[in-house]
């Protein structure tokens, strides 16, 4: 049996990126974090969602990327806001469907990830019962 335990995004500016991902996400560090490698968790505490690793190693950017981050949000506008006072940009896609429940963005280094609007997700009542630990 097999269970994703991280996912690693490849960073050049480990304390830069650290900084962005925990604030957008709601992460913190496990301690003690690397020189070069950081495991990021839930505040509410691993296994309360999916663990993000910062591996800084350099690696050439491909576009499109091969993997990228979907996050779900429940106010799909005002997170895309936040992310961007965080230092994100939203991406240009020419071929996104005017219909689309994403935006593309990227980190401020060019990682790029997609916002969904998730509002009517219905899995959005046992997400916070998970993170406020009921």
């Amino acid at each position: 049996m097999l269970t994703i335990g991280s996912v690693v995004i490849r960073v050049d500016d480990l304390p830069a990126q650290l900084a962005f991902w925990t604030a957008a996400l709601d992460y913190v560090a496990r301690e003690p974090a690397d020189d070069d490698f950081a495991l990021l968790h839930p505040v509410a505490g691993p296994g309360t969602g999916p663990s993000v690793s910062l591996d800084a190693v350099a690696a050439p950017r491909t576009l499109p990327p091969r993997i990228h981050l979907d996050l779900y949000a429940d106010d799909q506008s005002a997170e895309v806001a936040r992310l961007t006072a965080l230092g994100a940009r939203e991406v240009h896609w020419d071929k996104r469907p005017a219909d689309a429940d994403y935006v593309i963005m990227e980190d401020p280094e060019g990682n790029r990830f997609c916002v969904i609007d998730a509002a009517d997700w219905s899995g959005w009542a046992a997400h916070r019962g998970k993170l406020e630990g009921s």
